[in-house]
């Protein structure tokens, strides 16, 4: 799964330990989800979204490999 939490946290300049400390996880969370080693929960992603002031399904894209 693709995401654009780089680029949204960059608009609402945010750092990863900034976005961390708003949605409850580490910074390092962030670093995997931002990296795609890490899909987050539903929960998260949610959380992230009204942070970054986004819908899910404009910072999380499925790719191709994602329904094999």
């Amino acid at each position: 799964m693709k995401n654009s939490i780089k680029v949204e946290r960059a608009k609402k300049d945010l750092t990863q330990a900034d976005l961390a400390l708003k949605v409850g996880v580490s910074r390092q969370t962030i670093n995997s989800i931002e990296k795609g080693r890490f899909v987050p929960s539903t929960l998260l992603a949610l959380k992230i979204a009204r942070v970054l002031d986004e819908q899910v399904d404009h910072i999380f894209t499925l790719e191709v490999d994602d329904w094999d």
